[in-house]
């Protein structure tokens, strides 16, 4: 069987992840940290926007190829995924700005938990009947 939609989103979130730790590597290298965070409040805050999507992110892409793989229809395998993007984007953004935006980083976990959700739901009920 061969994937068509949880391939897209594995790469575009794969490039947001690059993106975040891009951020920490570049903060790093500007003032000298090599490791911790030296008790750097911009550069915990950039550390802890990377450890969130990596936390939140894989379980989500399983959950995707999971519901791929029991064949879903293709327009809930995108609403699915398009949640788990925006909702990660959201919330990388809101958490890494400054001030932080916290409705974007609320509404970037309502996206994401309401993806995990779904798709937990979905595959239940498919392997139930």
């Amino acid at each position: 069987m061969s994937l068509f939609v949880t391939p897209i989103y594995a790469a575009l979130l794969i490039l947001l992840f690059l993106v975040l730790s891009w951020r920490v590597i570049m903060y790093r290298r500007a003032n000298l940290i090599s490791l911790g965070d030296n008790d750097d409040k911009n550069l915990r805050k950039r550390m802890r926007a990377q450890a969130n999507f990596v936390e939140y992110t894989p379980i989500g892409l399983i959950l995707l190829l999971l519901v791929e793989l029991q064949g879903a229809p293709t327009i809930a395998l995108h609403l699915l995924g398009l949640s788990l993007l925006l909702g990660r984007v959201l919330h990388a953004y809101g958490f890494a700005s400054t001030p932080q935006k916290i409705l974007l980083r609320q509404g970037g976990m309502v996206l994401t938990l309401a993806m995990l959700l779904l798709g937990a739901l979905g595959l239940l009920a498919h392997a139930l009947i």
